[in-house]
């Protein structure tokens, strides 16, 4: 019943980047559109479903033009009157995650807020932390992230670990202990990074879960953190948690101070 003018919007970022966001019910976008967002979603480039051109524009494009492809979804959502230009949360998984914090880092005057889960921080340390399994595919991901393991001034450039300082607006980052993909010391660095210049990051551990959250419990626990976390900086509306709705979850807030990077 809320006339969609002047919105508090929160980004939502698929992860992949390879992958793409599908018409159709999507329970992230519900939940923050019962909430009060305008919850907006984009197939940047890299994305796939629109052909080679595409996914291939993406190409050696983490942190730039991808990056812009964002920042164009929230301007067009600011001139079109849906959204509060004081009000706009960037919040992803994975790739999601990274665009994230590259948000903060490099647009840091676009978003209020920011909701990271998983997300890689440093480029570099991410591709050569590889699982095993992803080996045969690791000629695919230098060409598509981009050489950052031979080319240090591209890894700087990209990497928000080397931008921690412009980084001012509050984040929350979500991490699975045991994550393959984006291990546990991507989120360390970051959050350390943050900590030494003394911005403030909230730190939260699940030490049962890998490369998001499969246990309702710890699904339970993060969605309510996060929308608690939205609602003190981005405006939106927050509902009450039930103690046996998060029975079970393994959450721990981390302090920063305490991390051995």
């Amino acid at each position: 019943g809320v006339d969609p003018v002047k919105l508090p919007m929160v980004l939502l970022v698929h992860g992949g980047p390879w992958a793409r966001d599908r018409w159709g019910w999507n329970p992230q976008a519900q939940w923050l559109s019962n909430r009060g967002y305008a919850c907006v979603m984009c197939n940047f480039r890299a994305s796939t479903g629109y052909g080679k051109r595409w996914l291939h524009l993406g190409d050696a494009q983490w942190g730039a033009t991808m990056q812009q492809d964002l920042t164009d979804v929230v301007a067009w959502a600011v001139k079109e009157g849906f959204a509060d230009p004081a009000r706009v949360a960037i919040m992803g998984g994975s790739y999601g995650g990274y665009a994230t914090l590259a948000g903060l880092a490099f647009t840091p005057e676009l978003y209020c807020c920011g909701v990271d889960i998983v997300g890689p921080a440093h480029l570099k340390t991410l591709l050569q932390s590889t699982p095993s399994y992803w080996k045969p595919m690791k000629k695919m991901l230098s060409l598509r992230v981009g050489d950052v393991e031979a080319d240090e001034e591209l890894n700087q450039r990209c990497s928000p670990f080397f931008h921690a300082d412009k980084m001012v607006k509050p984040l929350i980052i979500a991490q699975g202990a045991n994550d393959p993909r984006v291990k546990k010391a991507e989120s360390d660095q970051m959050v350390s990074a943050m900590h030494k210049i003394g911005t403030k990051v909230e730190y939260v551990l699940y030490s049962d879960e890998g490369h998001g959250f499969a246990r309702p419990a710890n699904r339970l626990d993060f969605y309510h953190r996060a929308e608690l976390f939205l609602a003190a900086h981005a405006g939106g509306r927050s509902g009450s948690a039930e103690a046996d709705m998060l029975a079970g979850s393994t959450a721990q807030i981390l302090d920063p101070a305490t991390l051995q990077i």
